[in-house]
């Protein structure tokens, strides 16, 4: 089943890598990159505020469904009526020299349409995660952006974040030794109506939403790519809320080194986001997959057997727009510098490709 925007508008009626430095101005002619964001819901709200205090990126354009709703936003961000654009006519943003990228903000299964056209619009694109709802869909994203010679980053924030890369450094470091186990979990208890419980516009449950932050961790913490996984799914819940999508998932995964990953999500409970690393002299723990109150803890020996342990409890106490800020001026570097986005195109298909992985070992069937 395939669904428009106009589709998508009447269900809403019912219901790591290295932190970037910001780049140099000047090699833009002394102006901020200018993001035209396509979708107006939650999370292109954090993308909005958190490039609002960037000093290096702006708002430039909106695209909507909704012009009354667009307008006032783009009154807050210094937007012209003329750079508002319905999805219908969005290819006009092309004549648009105040647009050098687009935000894709939109439902998981409309990520590809709007990148892709985005792209052939001559536009930059960051998409949110997850990359797209199937491996080919995916892939026509690389395939677009690389014909028209456009930046594609898919948003994973948290590689742009302090408390990650710490967590990232500690481990390759070896301050916690070889690592043996990965535990993670993330989810919550979703609402009825809400348009990740419907598979034609998500994809899939909990995994494709939330879980993918698991699968990710597990990644960039190992610097490994999983080679086996097994997986299961459960639906307790049969309150109309998950006809069309597993209310449960869980799965497991090994790594080349032999490090063990057990990660689970769901909708139907609060399951705070965390994820914990064994290793063979100690352990650390990251709480939150959040946009704020990440928290490091840690506890591991660097000294000789029965010295005193080195034990960490590092809240972050940034404010919420503070990720999005760091997302949006890594994209503008790159922009600016012809460079790679460190969670490029490549990295979305990866994740797209393990969470079909995932789902076929647990029997559902894919798009």
């Amino acid at each position: 089943m395939e669904l428009t925007r106009r589709d998508f508008a009447k269900l809403g009626a019912l219901g790591l890598a290295s932190q970037a430095m910001p780049p140099v101005l000047a090699q833009a002619g002394g102006r901020k990159i200018g993001y035209c964001v396509i979708g107006l819901g939650r999370i292109a709200d954090h993308f909005m505020r958190g490039t609002k205090d960037s000093s290096t990126s702006q708002i430039t354009g909106l695209v909507s469904g909704h012009r009354d709703k667009a307008l006032k936003i783009a009154a807050q961000y210094g937007v012209p009526a003329t750079s508002i654009y319905s999805y219908e006519q969005m290819e006009a943003m092309h004549n648009n020299k105040a647009i050098d990228a687009v935000y894709v903000a939109l439902p998981n299964s409309m990520h590809a349409e709007y990148t892709i056209r985005s792209a052939k619009a001559g536009k930059h694109v960051l998409c949110e995660k997850p990359m797209a709802t199937s491996v080919a869909d995916s892939e026509a994203m690389i395939a677009a952006c690389h014909a028209a010679k456009v930046k594609l980053m898919i948003a994973y924030r948290l590689h742009y974040e302090p408390t990650t890369l710490k967590a990232i450094k500690l481990i390759r470091d070896g301050a916690i030794g070889k690592v043996q186990s990965i535990n993670s979990a993330n989810g919550f208890n979703i609402a009825k109506g809400e348009w990740r419980i419907n598979k034609p516009l998500s994809g899939g449950g909990p995994l494709m939403d939330v879980g993918i932050y698991s699968l990710n961790a597990t990644r960039y913490l190992t610097g490994e790519e999983p080679s086996s996984i097994t997986a299961s799914v459960s639906t307790e819940d049969h309150d109309g809320r998950f006809d069309t999508v597993e209310e449960n998932t869980s799965w497991t995964m090994q790594f080349p080194s032999g490090a063990l990953a057990s990660c689970s999500t769901t909708y139907g409970a609060s399951m705070p986001g965390f994820y914990r690393v064994y290793g063979s002299k100690g352990w650390l723990e990251v709480t939150e997959f959040g946009y704020q109150n990440l928290r490091l803890r840690a506890n591991y020996r660097t000294g000789e057997k029965g010295s005193a342990p080195t034990i960490l409890d590092e809240p972050n106490t940034e404010l919420d727009p503070k990720q999005f800020t760091r997302e949006v001026e890594h994209m503008t570097e790159c922009i600016l510098n012809d460079k790679t986005p460190q969670t490029s195109g490549q990295e979305g298909l990866r994740d797209m490709r393990y969470m079909q992985q995932i789902y076929k070992a647990a029997g559902i069937t894919v798009l």
